[in-house]
């Protein structure tokens, strides 16, 4: 695609040599771009010239075509989208700026809104998706459903009931997702709400949309956009320039929406201002990531550095283990060498007394020999006799 693909809807935007004629007129314009680093000064050029679209996400441009305020009709169209319902903005409420502070700037956007029949949606941009994403939406949710028990409380005129409680809606967009959703790569729209395991049916009132950008655009690739809610998912995460006029040809609905960014560029001062500021959060994002990702491999190292831990101390255990049954059967082989030595006494006494008796058993033997000699003799001596007689 070429430049021109945006300029077919919007004749009148400036060249690039024209907005640098633009800048360099002004002292104060041209010391602010000189700020910006080489790859910052042509993005922004090539916003204001057509040659790339906006990043609707960042905050500026966001409130600037999607504030309620300026224009329902517009954050109607997406909720409704999103939610599956028909929806009506009755109310922008106050934002709670001790959470924004707390957060830092990794929440770019965060538009609370009251819907006709009293439902309250909380719509979030997020830069790069905060660690913990389950627990922080749970208490958004909790917070949002105490704000609005407290103001229904604080109506003197009626009668306070839970009836009046209604539903409550967080839908976050983000630019870079999180992990937890990093790892479903085929589905870019979460929709969640309390169920009960038994089918019991009771609406706890709290739902939860989370909205995963990068991967939308992935599973986008090659594709035509065809619904509504594609175009408004585009429309929120697209700035490639042949992308964005295939949306406004599309969708010619969001060729209002352009133009209203294309206005805002024409007051060079406040476009450069916002797009200063933007740069400046963008830097703070990618320390405060950096942090959230340093504190991750810290939180993963003390995971594993507590689990070789459990390791040694139950190996430990095994090899004190090991060595008091070597230590027992060190004592019954010792045990055992006793005995056999005690044995082996035994029998070396037993075959001395059995020498003895043998060497007895020889002398008895010998003087047996010698009485019978002696008695053949004497027989001998008497047969003589007798034949002397004869």
């Amino acid at each position: 695609m070429t430049e021109k693909v945006l300029r077919d809807f919007f004749t009148d935007l400036p060249t690039e040599q024209e907005l640098r004629e633009r800048i360099e007129r002004r002292d104060d314009l041209q010391g602010l771009f000189a700020t910006w680093d080489e790859k910052a000064q042509q993005r922004y050029l090539d916003i204001c010239t057509g040659k790339r679209g906006f990043r609707i996400l960042y905050d500026s441009y966001f409130k600037e075509v999607m504030n309620p305020e300026y224009d329902p009709s517009r954050m109607e169209s997406f909720l409704e989208t999103v939610i599956g319902e028909p929806v009506k903005i009755v109310n922008v409420l106050p934002n709670d700026s001790v959470r924004l502070d707390d957060e830092n700037t990794l929440l770019v956007t965060d538009i609370i809104v009251e819907l006709q029949g009293g439902s309250i949606a909380n719509i979030e941009v997020q830069k790069i998706g905060y660690m913990f994403t389950g627990p922080r939406c749970s208490c958004y949710l909790s917070d949002m459903m105490l704000r609005q028990y407290r103001r229904i409380r604080a109506r003197k005129s009626e009668p306070f009931s839970y009836r009046k409680i209604k539903k409550v809606y967080l839908i976050v967009l983000y630019e870079n997702s999180p992990q937890e959703l990093k790892e479903m790569p085929d589905t870019y729209l979460h929709r969640a709400k309390h169920v009960f395991d038994t089918g019991l049916q009771m609406d706890l009132l709290q739902r939860c949309i989370l909205i995963p950008l990068d991967i939308f655009k992935k599973c986008m690739q090659n594709k035509a956009i065809r619904t509504l809610q594609e175009a408004w998912l585009t429309f929120l995460s697209e700035d490639d320039p042949g992308r964005v006029a295939e949306l406004l040809q599309s969708f010619p609905e969001f060729i209002g929406m352009y133009k209203t960014l294309y206005g805002m560029s024409k007051d060079m001062v406040r476009m450069m201002g916002f797009f200063s500021e933007e740069l400046r959060m963008m830097d703070k994002d990618t320390v405060q990531y950096m942090i959230d990702e340093q504190q991750k491999i810290i939180d993963q190292n003390r995971v594993r550095l507590e689990e070789k831990e459990k390791t040694i101390e139950s190996q430990q255990a095994r090899l004190e283990e090991r060595e008091k049954t070597i230590e027992n059967q060190q004592a019954r082989l010792e045990e055992k060498e006793k005995t056999i030595e005690s044995q082996q006494a035994r029998l070396e006494e037993r075959e001395k007394t059995i020498e003895s008796q043998q060497a007895k058993l020889e002398e008895n033997q010998a003087a047996i020999e010698e009485l019978q000699a002696l008695i053949k003799e004497q027989n001998q001596f008497i047969e003589q006799l007798q034949q002397k007689k004869e």
